[in-house]
């Protein structure tokens, strides 16, 4: 169960800048103390893993900054979906910009 919940969370991390891969590994890890598929995966994604960040570092910097714009929207797309963007606009004293609230909280 824990191991499940752990991936989970390491799912949703991925796209954020911080540990998403990490927990992800981690909680395979902890699933395939029990489970032979998850230790299959676990090899899988790590390889997977390894193979995007070695194919990242000898693409071009506008490669990689292409990468890090569109990891960068899928951030400001989640935050504005999620409303916190309006949220931290009423804090700063925008709460005027109502193009930042989230349909989903209008």
């Amino acid at each position: 169960m824990l191991g499940g919940i752990v991936l989970a969370a390491g799912i949703v991390m991925i796209p954020y800048p911080g540990p998403g891969w990490l927990v992800v590994f981690a909680g395979l890890a902890i699933l395939a103390t029990e489970f032979s598929w998850a230790r299959r995966v676990l090899h899988f994604a790590r390889a997977r893993y390894d193979g995007w960040t070695e194919w990242l570092g000898r693409q071009s910097i506008i490669v990689r900054l292409a990468v890090l714009a569109a990891t960068g929207l899928v951030v400001l797309l989640t935050l504005y979906l999620l409303n916190a963007l309006y949220l931290v606009a009423g804090w700063v004293g925008l709460g005027h910009w109502t193009w930042l609230q989230s349909p989903f909280f209008a």
